[in-house]
């Protein structure tokens, strides 16, 4: 379960009971933080926590503003400046070396547009979004517009609260077609206002090849992450529910219709059936197939004679698998259990997603995460 999904479990028994709650969000850091804009945490009445918006230095001092804020009913902005070795609320000495500024709400569980009723709207749609909060304004006032938002998908529904509306929106199609977080000053008929701009992505979808015991542990693993995962094999009595409870699908599929299956072209495809002619039947399907990731399990002969096999199809394409596959699969971390050998593919498939190399941190130069622009 992602920590998203845990605050959207939360929250619902939080409603149920009643329970007024806060929501605290980083909406901007500055410098060095363990914990970038989008951030969230729960916060009752009474001080229960779900989430984190940090390391576990700012939780404690945010914990007390956001009960202060459910009982004032109005949110509140708090800056954190983790560089002050002498403030004495964090403790951190020379800890992140930051700027972290939290937006603190109460929730209305009657409005279907507050903050976490948007994200959860988000999660039902399989395309990129992005989700605009206004978290300051000017001196003038304009103390009802904190905490305006607007969400805006990839097909260009747009929701959310009215005020500011058009501008935010505006500012939103841009951020999507960079993709790219921003932090903008947006200027309104009401005057200037600041707003965080977060990139929200659907979950990474990955289809699993073979339904044996050693695919079990990747499916766990992938959705921890909050994946969505969808398990084929041929042998009903490993493809079933009971085995992968985690997977978001599991199919039955002979090696007969799998060779006339037309392959998901946003997933990330491993193959692990243990079996030559299942493994033969899924890299057919996938030969012109723009899918991001083809992975096959075992060792580089076994690969290379199951290309050899796909001669009968244009060379070009051909060729241009056996650029894009990988295999043996997974990142050099010397794996050999079934839980090492998922890590090391888990691992492959996020630094492919995230357009890295896998190599460790100390080698990268510059920042560590990609700032929000401003």
């Amino acid at each position: 379960m992602t920590e998203l999904q845990r605050l959207f479990l939360a929250y619902d028994q939080h409603r149920a009971a009643r329970r007024p709650c806060a929501l605290a969000t980083v909406v901007e850091v500055i410098g060095s933080a363990y914990r970038r804009p989008g951030a969230r945490m729960l916060v009752t009445e009474d001080g229960e926590l779900t989430g984190a918006i940090s390391g576990g230095c700012l939780e404690g001092d945010a914990r007390q503003r956001a009960r202060r804020a459910i009982f004032q009913g109005e949110p509140a902005l708090v800056t954190y400046d983790t560089r002050d070795e002498d403030d004495p609320r964090h403790g951190l000495g020379p800890g992140c070396q930051g700027v972290v500024r939290i937006l603190l709400e109460p929730l209305d569980f009657a409005n279907a547009d507050n903050p976490l009723e948007l994200l959860r709207g988000f999660a039902q749609h399989p395309t990129p979004a992005v989700l605009a909060t206004v978290f300051e304004t000017d001196a003038s006032g304009l103390k009802a517009a904190v905490g305006q938002r607007v969400l805006l998908s990839e097909t260009g529904l747009v929701r959310g609260t009215p005020l500011l509306a058009a501008p935010l929106a505006e500012a939103a199609r841009a951020t999507l077609a960079q993709g790219q977080p921003q932090i903008l000053t947006i200027t309104t008929e009401a005057g200037p206002v600041r707003a965080s701009l977060e990139v929200l992505r659907p979950p990474l979808r990955l289809v699993v090849y073979g339904a044996g015991n050693d695919a079990q542990p990747l499916v766990h693993l992938a959705a921890s992450l909050g994946w969505h995962i969808t398990v084929i094999d041929g042998r009903p009595n490993l493809a079933t529910a009971p085995r992968f409870p985690e997977a978001a699908e599991v199919r039955i599929v002979p090696v007969r219709e799998l060779e006339t299956a037309t392959p998901d072209p946003l997933a990330y495809h491993v193959l692990l059936s243990h079996n030559y002619a299942y493994d033969l039947a899924a890299l057919q399907t996938l030969l012109v197939s723009p899918a991001p990731y083809i992975g096959l399990l075992g060792p580089r002969l076994k690969a290379q004679r199951l290309l050899d096999e796909l001669d009968a199809f244009p060379a070009a394409q051909v060729q241009q698998l056996r650029e894009r596959l990988h295999s043996p699969i997974g990142l050099d971390l010397g794996s050999e259990t079934p839980e090492e050998i998922a890590l090391a593919i888990v691992a492959e498939i996020q630094a492919q997603h995230s357009g890295r190399k896998g190599r460790p941190l100390r080698e990268r130069a510059g920042t560590v995460h990609i700032p929000a622009e401003a």
